[in-house]
């Protein structure tokens, strides 16, 4: 008994082995009859590896030929499906590139385009200023024209007034011998009556009459001289009168081309200075009052009409053309000092206007003050009128910024400059180059933020250029 309990004691300390064991022999008999089922599609292959001492072998179960199937499945798979997607990822970006390539080409001849239309205004401007300068000169010699015409009219009304003057003293001359003459025969009629009474003084009588004759006979050559200054005076008269008539006609004429030229180069530089939408009588009184001084040919001049002599319709008409050329001359002092030039004169684009938009550092609505226009760094930037510096150095948000007080209460700023070349208090000339352009401050690119303001409140600066498009 003794030794069956020992016996039964040992069977329960070896039963855990057993149930790995079985463990085990379930696992192999599975994967026997897997190997098995599997047989039919991928029976078992062997590997030889031959050496030089020795050849061995290894076994390829159909699961191992099964899970190496999947495997290489697998990435078959995935290489086809990572190749589609590097495929259509290339092809997507093949056509991003070529729209970018056709709205780059676009955008290109866009630029073109507006280069050669800014060429075109700018020679047309050109042209314009030419034609400008032209007229005051065609004015100019008009004017004096007409002046030496007036001198010349004048001229021939006194030669006129002294020739009537003269030939009234003849007339008057003449009557007066003629009076002579009747009141001689008169006595040599009663110096024959008492003759015939008194002998005695035939002797005195006889050279009475000798005197008379002489008297007579002068006077009468006297009147055909008189009568010949007469007629000769009257052609003189005639010849002037033609003279007067022609000299009127030249006047009118030389009256009108003076009025069509003024017209026409009065006319743009008025609706130049409204469409900026500045007060022209006030800016023109401002400029009237600042150059008060007299001189040179364009100097307007006014024909008195002291001695309660009523103006003639010349006169009147001659004081209106000079108004207008003094109009004309106000207007181009007054366009050399109001920012109507472009600040930039190389090849630029404008990137942004005046008025709201979306702000490129916050993304947020603002108000933008004036005109962007892109260019290099470098870029030459012009003073857009005359007027005096009072800002050049580093300003908050402008970076390096120029502001220059003109005429008429304008100032203007030029922003983000890579360089300043003025200080202030310099007067600068229009077309006078004040800075380079640049990238300074909050800004994106290399570009120019000019503005315009009067008053202290910004306007849109493109109302100054546009309007000066055509006239200067």
């Amino acid at each position: 008994m003794r030794k069956g309990e020992r016996g039964g004691h040992l069977d329960s300390r070896t039963n855990p082995q057993d149930t790995d064991n079985g463990t085990g022999i379930v696992k192999t008999r599975m994967m026997a009859k897997l190997n098995h089922t599997l047989a039919r599609w991928f029976p078992e292959r062997r590997v030889f590896l031959r050496s030089e001492n020795e050849t061995r072998f290894i076994r390829l179960a159909p699961t191992t030929q099964l899970i190496a199937l999947a495997g290489a499945g697998t990435v078959v798979a995935w290489s086809i499906i990572a190749t589609a997607f590097l495929l259509m990822d290339s092809i997507g970006s093949g056509n991003l590139r070529e729209q970018a390539k056709r709205e780059h080409v676009a955008y290109e001849a866009r630029l073109n385009t507006l280069s050669a239309e800014r060429d075109a205004r700018a020679k047309e401007a050109e042209l314009a200023h030419q034609r400008f300068n032209l007229a005051l000169t065609q004015i100019s010699e008009m004017q004096s024209a007409l002046l030496a015409s007036e001198d010349r009219r004048g001229e021939l009304e006194k030669g006129i007034e002294i020739i009537q003057a003269t030939l009234r003293q003849t007339m008057q001359e003449r009557d007066k011998a003629r009076k002579t003459a009747e009141a001689a025969e008169a006595r040599l009629a009663d110096s024959t009556a008492i003759a015939a009474n008194d002998a005695g003084r035939v002797y005195d009588m006889e050279g009475t009459v000798d005197f008379l004759t002489s008297a007579l006979t002068t006077t009468a050559d006297e009147r055909e001289r008189i009568a010949q200054k007469a007629d000769k005076a009257e052609k003189t008269v005639d010849e002037l009168i033609l003279e007067a008539k022609l000299a009127q006609e030249r006047n009118d004429l030389i009256f009108s081309q003076l009025e069509d030229a003024v017209t026409v180069s009065l006319t743009p530089l008025d609706k130049m200075f409204r469409a900026a939408g500045l007060p022209t009588d006030k800016i023109l009184e401002t400029v009237r009052r600042g150059y008060s001084g007299q001189g040179g040919p364009l100097t307007p001049l006014s024909f008195s009409t002291m001695g309660g002599r009523v103006p003639s319709a010349d006169t009147l008409r001659a004081n209106s053309i000079l108004s207008s050329m003094d109009r004309m001359n106000l207007y181009r002092i007054a366009a050399q000092k109001a920012p109507f030039a472009l600040p930039v004169k190389s090849a630029f684009r404008f990137t942004s206007g005046f008025g709201y938009r979306r702000d490129p550092k916050t993304g947020g609505r603002r108000l933008h003050k004036g005109t962007d226009f892109a260019a290099s760094i470098g870029t030459p930037i012009y003073s857009t009128a005359d007027g005096v510096v009072i800002k050049a150095g580093w300003g908050k948000g402008y970076g390096r910024v120029i502001e220059i007080q003109h005429a008429f209460g304008i100032e203007t700023r030029y922003a983000h400059l890579s360089k300043i070349r003025v200080k202030v208090g310099d007067r600068v000339s229009r077309g006078q180059r004040i800075g380079d352009m640049g990238n300074s401050g909050r800004s994106t690119g290399s570009h120019l933020h000019y503005e315009i303001r009067i008053g202290g409140k910004a306007v849109n600066p493109m109302k100054f250029i546009k309007a000066a498009q055509d006239v200067l």
